[in-house]
């Protein structure tokens, strides 16, 4: 089998279903579908089996996070390459034949994803420089709202994405890993929640001496945080602190994980102002 398809979805039936009809609509490709719920709410499981009885559907009890449930479903994959999709992504019906193809004539490739766009057909700039103190810290502060430029290096603004590239990292999105990736380095890092363990798995994919790299050739939309959408301010603040505190404390000096845990609080204090300021504003 080419490749296993893993999505992970947390209610948004509507936008899953369209997914997988267009995955299902998908030419030249021999795949398997999971689906890992996180216990949603709003009948994706019954959605799932009532209509895509193909799909091979692990409903959890809780919701175990993007890299747990991810793994639920990696253990079981056939796949010669699995690929980690996003519940409100849509492929073309040429896409997977095409990071396929590529793939297999690239061997030191273990990550690839493919170009993604929006709606309106822009581009969804997805390559990043792995987190350094210095962006982390300003993003923590808020200093890009004042001078965004600061981040231009980390966001890789002049990134050219007409062309194929090795890359330190990508979108979590559309993340393609190769079975031999998983035999050496293993599957995601369950201690991130959310945030930050596609990044953790690229590095570690560098660390072992593989590759990422970005392919232009195959397409994908990609609608952007549908259930992100849902989470309220506080909570998403929450998951990304603990995501990048867990990331500098695994991977960083020690003083720049203790530095960037101290201005945190700062950081959440900034927001709450602002919050307040607008609010009187209005």
């Amino acid at each position: 089998m080419d490749l296993s398809i893993i999505i992970v979805s947390w209610n948004v039936k509507e936008k899953l279903k369209d997914n997988l009809r267009a995955l299902y609509e998908s030419q030249n490709v021999d795949f398997e579908i999971f689906v890992v719920d996180n216990n949603s709410s709003d009948q994706t499981v019954a959605m799932v089996k009532n209509d895509y009885p193909k799909v091979k559907l692990i409903a959890n009890s809780e919701n175990l996070g993007f890299a747990k449930a991810n793994n639920q479903a990696i253990k079981l994959a056939a796949g010669r390459y699995i690929l980690l999709l996003n519940p409100d992504m849509r492929v073309f019906d040429d896409t997977l034949s095409r990071v396929v193809s590529w793939s297999d004539k690239h061997e030191r490739a273990w990550v690839i994803g493919c170009r993604l766009i929006d709606e309106s057909a822009r581009i969804v700039k997805q390559v990043r420089c792995f987190p350094g103190l210095a962006d982390q810290l300003a993003i923590i502060l808020k200093v890009p709202h004042i001078f965004p430029a600061v981040l231009n290096k980390y966001l890789m603004n002049d990134f050219d994405y007409s062309k194929s590239a090795s890359v330190d990292s990508i979108r979590g999105g559309f993340f393609m890993i190769r079975r031999e990736a998983i035999a050496k380095i293993g599957w995601l890092d369950e201690r991130y929640f959310l945030w930050f363990e596609e990044v953790d798995y690229c590095r570690r994919v560098k660390e072992a001496g593989g590759e990422i790299w970005y392919v232009p050739g195959a397409e994908c939309i990609d609608l952007i945080g549908q259930s992100f959408k849902q989470v309220n301010l506080a909570v998403k603040q929450r998951y990304f602190r603990d995501s990048m505190l867990k990331y500098f404390k695994k991977w960083q000096p020690g003083w720049q994980y203790w530095l960037l845990r101290l201005a945190w609080p700062l950081g959440l204090m900034i927001v709450r102002l602002w919050s307040r300021l607008r609010a009187i504003l209005k």
